[in-house]
Order: structure tokens, then C-alpha cells, then sequence
């Protein structure tokens, strides 16, 4: 008896932690509601492993300290003498109101960018990159395997140590941990390069009390020299990528910067990195900036658990609701919010032509479930949706009007929006912008559509699968 009443006892006071949290979106709310009662003692216990988006109070504090003392880009030398940003139409503008709202950087000029050709040269180039770095290299990736490209970055890192280059490369812990368990990784240290492990792990039994322990860091970042920077969804690994090769080719886009911009993407690594590393890169920051060169605007935006809620939601309806001819997305993940889903149909309703590619055969059962639930309505008010054929589409962009491109590592899913560091680029030109519908141009080309039709006539048992895992879509 006693103990029946402190179990009813655990799951109320479980429920009413669910209702109190904090900025939890009312299906959330009633997903983990459903769950715990449901299921009470396993709903209990997945809500105390995964319900919360803390990610500790000693990281909070720590990245608060960091924040305050970090310099920022603007404090650069030689900054207040760049000239002003090309001029940016008021409904762009407000889109670099959003970004810097997130994570208070602001639009500055004198960009320039390549689009890479594919997976194997994006590599390739880093690697020049890297072979021509005169004083830092800092590297961040999510998943870093030792496979053929992966190998091809270390060497180049050794070569870069040892003629005296300084080298700080940092993996997330869960995602590279194939590299970290390798003898790759302590050859490196053993080089002198100096490496960093994001969001540690360690014993789950014991991390589960210090945040959520599937917090990831999946933010894909190259600083070279105060010099070049590069941004995308690509990992430092083979298109083939073994771990999941079924689904291979993955293909990405990645961009290589240079203009200020690369200040921005240095000042997130170095945030990263004193996150998770006992070294402080104010120096770095505080290097004077090369002559400015002409070039185009754009804007690091950077989001994550403790960035403000909503951040990358926002800036995606953003995006969606600046749309006056054209929109074009690609993501492999889809589980949108309410917002989200309602701005994609908005657009297409106002006569936009609103184009979204998802790769045909998703990695992950549940989430390739979850975005197919939501064709029929997409179908219904006139979004084209084309199925990526040929591989595995890692690519997550979006371009505005052929003027303005996001490009980076955030998907347009629940562990993007609330789980995950996330890294992107927003830039307003239209050759780059050109560029980069080119390369949505030829995922279409080797895509398949999907009709309203077709949707339609989806058998009631694939409906059933793909809106019962939208149900579950909240918690995913």
C-alpha cells in the first residue's frame, strides 16, 4: 500500500514538473504526460534522463563566465574601421535583426565565399588550408571517423604541429568516439596537437546528475589563421561513411569563407573550446584583422541548449515568412514544430513556390516516419516535395528569392531546435546565392517527386506508422 501511494505519489510530482518546465511546447507537454502515465516507473525514468534540456549548472556557469570575458568580434582591431555592410533590403534586414538575436553577432561586409564542389574536394581544400596555416589551425567536428578523408586531416594536422603550428582540434564525445577510442587520437596528442573532447560523457549513471547526457555538440567549424573559415552540414569523413554505409553516398554542402565573417566563426570556436578546455583564446581574438577587401554581407548563427529558446525555429519562420517568389530547403531531418510546418504551408498559400528536398531513405526509422506525416498537408497547399535518390541528402540549406542563403550544420528537427550546438552561416548575395541553388537544382534533378496523389494513396498501415511516430515526434 505505502508503496502504491509513493509511486502515484512520483508520477504526480513528475507531471507537475512536466507542466511547470519552461518554454515546452503544449505537444511536448502532453507526449510526456501520455508517457508517464502510461508507463509510470519507465516514464518517470525517461523523463528524468531525457526530458530536461539542462545541460548542468557548473557548464552554465562556466559558459557565462566565458561570455563575459571573452572579447568580442566588434572589439577586434580594426574593426570599427570596416566599412558598412553592403545594403540590405528592410525585409532581409530584419532576418539579421534574428540571427543577431540569437547569438549577438551582427551582419558584417567584406565576404567572400566558395561553394565546395563535393564531400571528397571539401576536404581536400581544408587540407591545403591546413598546409598553408602559419600560425593556429582550430577544428571542430562532430563526427570525425578514421577513415580515408579523416586520415587525411590528421596527417595534415601532425604536418602543420610540427613546423610549429598551433593546433586545437575538438570532436563532440558521443559522435567521434569511434576516433577517441582509436590510436589516431593519442598519435595526435603525442604530435603536439592539442585536443578537446565536447559534452564528455563519462559514466551515464553518474553523468544523468550533472544535465542530460544526450546533449550533443554538432557544430562543424575550420579557423585557419584569423584567415579562412569553413561552414556546412559535412563531417570530417568519407562520403561511403561506414558506420551507416547502407545509405551512402552522404552529400553535403560546405562553404570556405574568408572577409570577417571568419572572426565571428573564431569567436564561436573559441567559446567551444574554453567550454571544454582550460585555455583562454583571448589573444587570438584580439589579433588585428587584415585589409578589407569588397565583398557581401553575412552573419555567423550559432544556437544550442543554452542559447534562448526558439532560436533556430525563429530563424527558419523567418526565412520562410521573408519568401516573396521562392524557397528552397533541403534537410534530411524533418520534425517541425507547429510554427514551422504552418510557415511552409503560409508561404506556398501566398504563392510562393516553395521547393523542399529530403533525402528518400532516412537513416533514422522514426524521423523518416515523422516527415512523411507531414506531406499530405504540405502537398495540399502547394509545397513540391522532391525525394533525394541517389544517397543519403545531408545538405541543410535554405535560399530566399535567389538573394539570400542559410547554410549550415542545424536540422529542421527537434534535436537541431533544443538538443544540439548548432552552426550556420546566413549570408545576402545573390552570385553565392546562385551557387548554392545550383547544388538545390541538381539534388532535384536527382530526386523523385512526390504527388498529392501519391500521398493520398498511401496504404492506411503507413499512415497508421507515420503519424503514430509523429505523436511521438515531441520527445524524439
Amino acid at each position: 500500500m505505502l508503496l502504491a501511494i509513493l509511486g502515484s505519489l512520483i508520477v504526480a510530482a513528475c507531471i507537475v514538473r512536466v507542466l511547470l518546465r519552461p518554454n515546452r511546447d503544449p505537444a511536448s507537454r502532453m507526449a510526456w504526460i501520455v508517457v508517464v502515465l502510461a508507463l509510470p516507473i519507465i516514464g518517470v525514468i525517461a523523463y528524468l534522463l531525457l526530458g530536461e534540456t539542462s545541460i548542468g549548472r557548473k557548464r552554465i556557469a562556466r559558459l557565462n563566465r566565458i561570455a563575459e570575458g571573452l572579447p568580442v568580434p566588434d572589439e577586434t582591431p580594426g574593426w570599427d574601421t570596416l566599412d558598412p555592410p553592403p545594403p540590405i533590403p528592410d525585409r532581409y534586414d530584419q532576418l539579421f535583426n534574428v540571427g543577431r538575436s540569437i547569438s549577438g553577432y551582427a551582419p558584417v561586409g567584406g565576404n567572400r565565399a566558395r561553394l565546395m564542389k563535393d564531400s571528397d574536394a571539401a576536404i581536400d581544400e581544408m587540407v591545403a588550408d591546413v598546409d598553408a596555416a602559419t600560425d593556429h589551425v582550430h577544428l571542430m567536428f562532430y563526427i570525425w571517423l578514421p577513415d580515408n578523408n579523416g586520415l587525411k586531416m590528421i596527417e595534415a594536422l601532425k604536418r602543420a604541429a610540427a613546423r610549429g603550428v598551433t593546433c586545437r582540434a575538438m570532436v563532440d564525445d558521443l559522435g567521434s568516439r569511434a576516433l577517441i577510442k582509436s590510436s589516431y587520437w593519442t598519435e595526435m596528442g603525442d604530435a603536439g596537437i592539442k585536443l578537446a573532447r565536447a559534452l564528455k560523457i563519462g559514466n551515464p549513471l553518474v553523468r544523468v546528475f550533472d544535465g542530460r547526457i544526450d546533449l550533443r555538440d554538432h557544430r562543424k567549424i575550420l579557423v585557419i589563421d584569423n584567415r579562412v573559415t569553413y561552414c556546412g552540414s559535412q563531417n570530417c569523413a568519407d562520403p561511403a561513411f561506414l558506420p551507416k554505409a547502407k545509405y551512402a553516398p552522404w552529400v553535403d554542402a560546405v562553404m570556405r569563407f574568408e572577409g570577417p565573417i571568419v572572426r565571428q566563426n573564431q569567436h564561436l570556436f573559441a567559446s567551444d573550446w574554453m567550454a571544454n578546455y582550460d585555455e583562454d583564446l583571448s589573444e587570438v581574438l584580439r589579433e588585428p584583422l587584415e585589409p578589407q577587401s569588397p565583398g557581401f554581407s553575412a552573419q555567423v548563427v550559432a544556437s544550442g541548449p543554452t542559447v534562448r529558446h526558439s532560436a533556430m525555429p525563429e530563424m527558419f519562420e523567418s526565412l520562410m515568412y521573408s519568401a516573396r517568389r521562392e524557397l528552397v530547403i533541403t534537410t534530411p531531418y524533418y520534425v517541425p514544430n507547429e510554427a514551422i510546418q504552418a510557415g511552409l504551408c503560409a508561404a506556398a498559400n501566398r504563392g510562393v513556390q516553395v521547393s523542399i528536398v529530403f533525402p528518400a531513405r532516412n537513416d533514422d526509422f522514426a524521423v523518416g516516419a515523422t516527415s512523411r506525416s507531414y506531406y499530405e498537408d504540405l502537398l495540399t497547399a502547394g509545397v513540391e516535395i522532391h525525394e533525394y535518390q541517389p544517397g543519403l541528402l545531408h545538405t541543410k540549406s535554405v535560399t530566399v528569392d535567389g538573394e539570400v542563403t542559410l547554410i549550415g550544420s542545424a536540422n529542421m528537427d527537434k534535436r537541431s531546435f533544443d538538443l544540439n550546438y548548432e552552426n550556420n552561416i546566413l549570408l545576402h548575395d545573390r552570385a553565392m546565392t546562385a551557387e548554392m541553388r545550383a547544388r538545390q537544382d541538381a539534388y532535384i534533378a536527382d530526386s523523385r517527386p512526390v504527388t498529392l496523389a501519391e500521398a493520398q494513396a498511401w496504404p492506411w498501415t503507413r499512415r497508421l506508422w507515420n503519424n503514430a511516430m509523429s505523436i511521438v515526434g515531441p520527445l524524439l
